[in-house]
């Protein structure tokens, strides 16, 4: 049995189920929402019961679902790949309003709650989510080094293979399966091979502000489609749309989000990268680079914290706003090189927006200032940034 690989958010998970009926652990496929809950699983107060609706027999185990809930009622229910039953919402609200205590069921799923049809509604108030990520580096900085994980990415089968040309054999499989099972089981009609070119396509403009328009017409396809489609992909928890910043400016600010793949591996195996030399060679590098801190800095961020861009039409920019209660907090240019300087957009950035901590983000060995406010941040130290929201 490989042994397990202990979850930054397992504190909090358990916390929750301390104070909510049900507790949602959700994000992509194969990262790792059931090894963690059979870890907490352990950790639980009372006895448990661990069921996988893709397993027939577990499936048909919830024909009637609000006598299999009553009967276990005592018990902590451990559902995994909910999303594949979206009619049993509205059954666990039944029951979960005529038993509110907590810890009463974990539910497993590879989609939003958008996405499972009404059930962000259906438990509203009933039900906490937790999002799980791909291991960040700061979970596996004991296993692997930087630059493989930046290559490989954060999905525990592509980080922890034997070999590079074995985690990208992986990374291939993972994205041919959603393609061909998973988006399609979660309502997405639409040609494999067409998804496929339009995440390739995301995957090329990979930073880049989002352009419709430009998607739809190398597709051939209308525009409400490729909104779908992309809402599909955001949904499934494979691509991160970035917002931009533009509340209490008079500026005229870009509209538009960044689109980034959230995953390094999957945007790498998209791009068919598969060592660590090629992308340095690449002209996606800077861009690869800065989805790879974003992810990171997002797996840290406190739920309060909320991430934008911020871009004005006269060429002001800063890659990262990291606002909280609609202030922004703080500024972060991120830079792949290892001699960063303070660009005239990032100061008029500043000015804008007010921030008092102001970061560059490189890959550089140690921190050190370079302005009154602005210091460069090491990959390593990205603590230094969150411990301050």
């Amino acid at each position: 049995m490989d042994k397990y690989i202990p979850r930054s958010g397992t504190s909090y998970i358990l916390q929750l189920i301390k104070e909510f009926p049900a507790v949602g652990i959700i994000g992509p496929r194969q990262v790792g929402k059931t090894s963690l809950a059979l870890h907490i699983r352990e950790k639980l107060p009372n006895e448990s019961i661990y069921l996988d609706l893709e397993l027939p027999e577990d499936l048909a185990k919830l024909s009637n679902p609000s006598l299999y809930f009553e009967t276990f009622e005592n018990q902590t229910l451990i559902i995994d790949e909910v999303q594949l039953k979206p009619d049993l919402f509205p059954v666990l609200r039944s029951v979960i309003d005529r038993n509110r205590k907590p810890g009463r069921f974990i539910l497993l799923g590879s989609a939003s709650p958008e996405l499972i049809r009404g059930s962000s509604e259906t438990l509203a108030g009933r039900i906490a989510y937790y999002e799980l990520s791909p291991f960040s580096f700061e979970e596996t900085s004991n296993l692997t080094d930087k630059n493989t994980h930046w290559l490989r990415g954060g999905f525990p089968g592509s980080l922890l293979a034997a070999s590079d040309d074995a985690s990208f054999r992986w990374r291939s499989n993972f994205v041919r399966t959603y393609l061909e099972r998973d988006l399609p089981m979660l309502g997405l009609s639409a040609e494999p091979i067409l998804i496929r070119r339009l995440w390739t396509m995301i995957a090329h403009t990979n930073g880049n502000v989002l352009n419709y328009s430009t998607f739809a017409k190398s597709l051939g396809i209308s525009l409400p489609t490729v909104k779908r489609y992309i809402d599909f992909l955001e949904s499934s928890y494979l691509i991160r749309r970035l917002q931009p910043w533009f509340m209490n400016i008079r500026k005229r600010i870009t509209k538009s989000p960044k689109i980034y793949i959230r995953d390094t591996g999957i945007l790498h195996n998209l791009l068919n990268i598969t060592t660590f030399e090629e992308i340095l060679a690449h002209p996606v590098s800077g861009g690869s680079w800065e989805a790879y801190v974003i992810q990171e800095l997002h797996a840290r961020l406190s739920e309060q914290m909320e991430m934008y861009f911020y871009r004005t039409q006269d060429g002001t920019e800063a890659d990262l706003v990291l606002a909280k209660g609609g202030t922004p907090h703080t500024l972060l240019e991120i830079k792949f090189s290892t001699a960063p300087k303070i660009t005239r957009s990032f100061r008029t950035a500043i000015a804008d927006l007010g921030t008092k901590t102001n970061y560059i983000v490189a890959p550089v060995k140690s921190a050190f200032p370079l302005d009154d406010g602005i210091s460069v941040c090491p990959f390593e130290s990205l603590e230094v940034i969150t411990r301050e929201l």
